[in-house]
């Protein structure tokens, strides 16, 4: 193969490495530069390339926006240019790969000249030729690995461009590679899988297994070959969100597959960027919503950023606080009541007021399930739950919040401080209304039951429950001494012993209704303390 066929195959591979052209090719001769004959006649002349001085340099061609002359040289100088074009300037890579074509041609320029300089010594031929066609195998296989690495970005580009996702990104790779494909999240839960051979079921590694695995495969750079499978991590700026992974039980990935997993995982690690992005701006949003709605917001732009967030507020909800002493307000603290929260049609609204989580929820609360879910998440039973009654419009929303405050209030000044109360389930309390506090039940106890419990205790007595269970009966006697399981007789000398104690009259409508409501806040509120 001659210069002239060594310059011409040298052009034709141009157009492999990207969107390049090449424009024209000159040879040096004993005469000065020689343009090939089939160039096209708007290249520049020859007398234009001798102006570059042998040097490489920018030349003007109409109608491209960069066209550039690449010096071939060998050890005797000069050999010659090629012209190539394009309608960007190319990046650093493009520059590298074009730079290796040119490096190449002029290597192979350099021995056929070479050859035919000294075509007398045939051995020294030989050793040429086999120096050529080694040059132009090198070509050949930049060749193919370009084509290879072409593809992978285009598959990956074309995914990106579709939307990506998780099961795209695994079906990508596994049919650039023929291996099998998967992403696990960080405590190695399967996330999607591409190809054959999936196990079912899926295994369970222990924490301690998973940790070492990837503390194993953080040591490299790259991926990583642990047992039977090539791992990579997708952990930008150091923190991990997940791991791909190509099953490889035989060992037969080469670095093209090498290239393959690595452009998959970036591609990936910008899909889980996005979408950590994605729930991170929608917290916050659900977050501005519900601490709108809690403070009072306007209905109609209330209905629309609801429906934004897909979030139905013309359903009846429930407001939900809970607090839990030595738990901190924090993530953690939002997520184990949101998975306890019992499921429904759409996630409820949840936020932090304080030390306490704040949550509007379709779903009305099972009691006992919520609390002991928490127990279990938290690892403590020291906690309390208020619930509102059910709030039919925006509008309502601060009203629930201050019942699910109250009732929250009341558990936690309750004798059984943890557990779950429901505001429409205080009975008289709720007339109590939200300003009065504990202190104030207490001194309003004490000044109408103060004398009886005092009594109370001092003889071991029952008058305040007594009185308690009289007024529950509605004054009715039979009732009250069955439920006290005391004789009629018994019932009279009790309620005349508290008239004698008390000094009020039972008769009269305003004190009997102080009274009754002395011994509810009593037995309810305070437990029945003394």
């Amino acid at each position: 193969m001659d210069q002239h066929e060594i310059m011409r195959v040298a052009m034709q591979h141009v157009h492999v490495l990207g969107a390049y052209e090449a424009e024209a090719g000159y040879l040096s001769t004993a005469a000065g530069l020689s343009q090939l004959s089939d160039n096209d006649v708007t290249a520049p002349t020859v007398a234009q390339m001798t102006e570059l001085g042998e040097a490489d340099g920018s030349v003007s061609v109409s109608e491209r926006s960069w066209t550039w002359a690449f010096g071939l040289r060998g050890h005797g100088g000069l050999l010659g240019y090629i012209l190539i074009s394009s309608h960007s300037e190319p990046n650093e890579q493009g520059r590298f790969l074009l730079s290796t074509l040119v490096g190449f041609a002029s290597a192979a320029l350099s021995l056929a000249a070479t050859h035919a300089s000294q075509h007398d010594n045939a051995d020294e031929m030989n050793r040429l030729r086999s120096e050529r066609d080694a040059a132009l195998q090198q070509l050949d296989t930049l060749r193919r690995d370009l084509h290879v690495r072409k593809t992978v970005d285009e598959t990956l580009a074309h995914v990106a461009a579709r939307g990506g996702g998780e099961d795209a990104i695994t079906r990508a790779l596994y049919e650039l590679t023929g291996l099998s494909a998967l992403i696990e999240d960080r405590f190695g839960n399967l996330r999607s899988w591409a190809g054959p051979d999936r196990p079912d079921p899926y295994p369970v590694r222990s924490s301690t297994g998973q940790g070492e695995m990837l503390r194993q495969a953080a040591r490299e750079a790259g991926p990583v070959r642990v047992k039977d499978r090539l791992i990579a991590l997708v952990r930008p700026r150091g923190d991990l969100l997940g791991v791909l992974a190509l099953h490889d039980p035989e060992s037969t990935a080469d670095e093209h597959t090498l290239f393959a997993l690595d452009h998959a995982q970036r591609s990936l690690t910008q899909e889980l960027l996005h979408m950590r992005e994605l729930a991170e701006a929608e917290l916050r949003l659900r977050r501005q919503l519900i601490d709108d709605l809690l403070e009072g917001t306007d209905e109609t732009t209330t209905y629309a950023r609801a429906e934004a967030l897909g979030h139905n507020l013309q359903r009846t909800h429930y407001v939900v606080v809970v607090h839990w002493p030595g738990s901190a307000a924090d993530d953690s603290f939002t997520r184990a009541v949101e998975q306890a929260t019992p499921a429904s049609a759409t996630r409820p609204l949840i936020t932090r007021r304080s030390d306490r989580v704040v949550m509007l929820t379709e779903a009305r609360p099972d009691a006992d399930a919520m609390h002991t879910a928490l127990v279990h998440e938290l690892g403590t039973p020291n906690g309390a739950i208020g619930v509102s009654t059910p709030c039919d419009s925006p509008s309502g929303v601060p009203r629930c919040y201050q019942e699910a405050l109250r009732a929250l209030k009341v558990r936690q000044s309750s004798r059984q401080r943890s557990g779950t109360t429901f505001f429409d389930e205080l009975g008289l309390y709720r007339i109590l209304g939200p300003g009065n506090d504990i202190q104030e039940l207490k001194g309003f106890v004490r000044e109408w039951l103060g004398q009886l419990i005092d009594y109370d205790t001092q003889h071991t007595t029952e008058l305040v429950e007594t009185l308690s269970r009289y007024f529950d009966c509605g004054g009715n006697y039979d009732d009250a001494a069955a439920a006290l399981m005391v004789h009629r007789s018994t019932l009279r000398y009790r309620l005349q012993r508290i008239r004698e104690i008390t000094d009020h009259d039972l008769a009269d409508v305003e004190t009997r209704l102080s009274l009754q409501v002395a011994t509810r806040v009593w037995k309810i509120i305070l437990g029945g303390r003394r």
